[in-house]
This record gives C-alpha cells, sequence and structure tokens, in this order.
C-alpha cells in the first residue's frame, strides 16, 4: 500500500545523495592524486546508481498514488531542465557545483517547483550531449561551464581534457532537437554569443555571453533566471531578471537573448 511518509523519506534521501555527488565531483575536481581520483570515480558511480535507484522508486510511488488521466497530464505540463556542465582539467576550475546547487535549491522552494524537473550531467563529454537530451527529452537545456568564442565551448575528452565543440556542431545537434520540444538553451559560458546566435536558427530562445562572465555574475544571473521561471514567468521576464542582479557587478551587459525569428 502506498505510503506518503515512505515517498518523503525517499525524496530526502534523493536530496541527500544529490548533495553526496556534487560533494564527490568537487573533490575530485580539485584533487591531483591518481589513486584518490580513482576511488573518489569509484564512490561517484555508486552514489549515482543509488541515486538512479531511488528516482525509480519514487516515480513508482508516485504513480501508485496519481490517477493515470492526471499524471498524463501532470507529465505533460512539467518542464525538464537539463544542466550540462564541464570543467576540463586543463581549465581554470569554476564554481559549478555552487550554480547547479542554487538552481536546485530555488527550483525546489519555489511556488511552481512541481512544473519542473532537474536533470544533469557532469563532466560532459560531446557524445554525453546528445545522450542526455535522449535520456530526458528537456524543455531547457543549461550549459555550464567555459567558451572561447569562435572555437567553440569546451567540453572533456576520454581523459578529461579540452575538447573544442563549435557552433555549427552545436546547431546541427539542436536543429534534430528543436523538433522534440525543446523551447530554450542557456550557454552559461565566456564569449558564447557566437553559439547562441547559431542555435537560435533552430531554437526559440537561447541565452549567451558577448564577453567574459565571472564566477560571481554567472551564478547570479542563472539563480534569479530559473527563480523567475519557476514563479510562473516566462523567458524574456526571466532573463530581464537575471540581468538585473548583475548591475551591481558591471556585468549586466553581457548575457544575450537571442530569439528566432
Amino acid at each position: 500500500m502506498f505510503s506518503p511518509h515512505q515517498l518523503n523519506e525517499l525524496q530526502k534521501l534523493q536530496d541527500l545523495l544529490q548533495e553526496k555527488i556534487l560533494r564527490l565531483r568537487t573533490a575530485k575536481a580539485i584533487e591531483t592524486r591518481a589513486a584518490v581520483i580513482f576511488q573518489l570515480d569509484k564512490q561517484i558511480q555508486e552514489a549515482e546508481a543509488e541515486h538512479d535507484k531511488v528516482a525509480q522508486e519514487i516515480a513508482q510511488l508516485n504513480q501508485k498514488q496519481t490517477p493515470k488521466q492526471y499524471q498524463e497530464i501532470k507529465t505533460l505540463d512539467t518542464k525538464t531542465i537539463l544542466i550540462l556542465a564541464a570543467n576540463p582539467k586543463d581549465t581554470p576550475q569554476l564554481r559549478l557545483e555552487e550554480e547547479i546547487r542554487e538552481i536546485d535549491e530555488g527550483l525546489r522552494h519555489a511556488n511552481h517547483r512541481d512544473k519542473f524537473k532537474l536533470e544533469m550531467k557532469l563532466a560532459v563529454r560531446q557524445r554525453d550531449f546528445y545522450r542526455a537530451i535522449l535520456d530526458t527529452q528537456p524543455q531547457i537545456i543549461h550549459f555550464c561551464g567555459h567558451g572561447e568564442g569562435e572555437d567553440g565551448i569546451l567540453l572533456e575528452d576520454e581523459t578529461g581534457m579540452t575538447a573544442f565543440v563549435r557552433a555549427d556542431t552545436l546547431a546541427s545537434l539542436f536543429k534534430l532537437f528543436a523538433q522534440k520540444g525543446l523551447e530554450c538553451v542557456l550557454l552559461n559560458a565566456c564569449y558564447s554569443e557566437v553559439q547562441a546566435e547559431a542555435i537560435s536558427q533552430h531554437i526559440k530562445h537561447v541565452i549567451g555571453m558577448n564577453r567574459a562572465i565571472g564566477d560571481r555574475a554567472a551564478i547570479n544571473f542563472a539563480v534569479a533566471f530559473y527563480d523567475a521561471l519557476a514563479a510562473g514567468e516566462d523567458i524574456e521576464f526571466a532573463f530581464e531578471l537575471g540581468r538585473s542582479q548583475l548591475i551591481g557587478l558591471q556585468e549586466n551587459q553581457t548575457p544575450i537573448l537571442k530569439t528566432k525569428s
């Protein structure tokens, strides 16, 4: 029989596992000893497996407590946000875990939290991009990491080092998923306006950065942007609210919104 207490305990466990994964990822990012990195990788894999198991149990309980017709309507009404993060070993370290944690915390405390589902993939390689999109079918994709203008955004290769992905490659990828309900792409990376321009040929709303953006500014913008969406505001309002949080840092002109004509 369905137990609300059981569901509540599983959700608490899921939150704890998510925080654990973020802590392990952070520890791995600053670790230099190969043996320790190996152990951290193992712990991360175990935590992710346990997190997936708990998520499946929560999904099963939700199906039991919710009438099928309502469940179908709720699923259609829920927007999935997919966060893709990359910080290769040979690039300056960013506060990506803090950005993700603050976005997650804001969504979980929002008035319309039931309308958003947050998925994430860290240490992203090029193939992880399309695999994660295929798996989650998101309406919003958020990339956080480094960008190098014409050279592209920076992902990881098989060894954790830098692999550039150019604008034309991203545009061709997102063109395919535009037909699958993808509505918005946020490239929270330096000099990503080039990629945003190319992607906006296919996606309705794309946000990029027209110059370098500091860690604090990137976090402030992202948190305010998703706080607005979770409060029921549209993307244009969320974008302007995000920019308003950068005035004190004198970076409010850095984010650029591209809209498909």
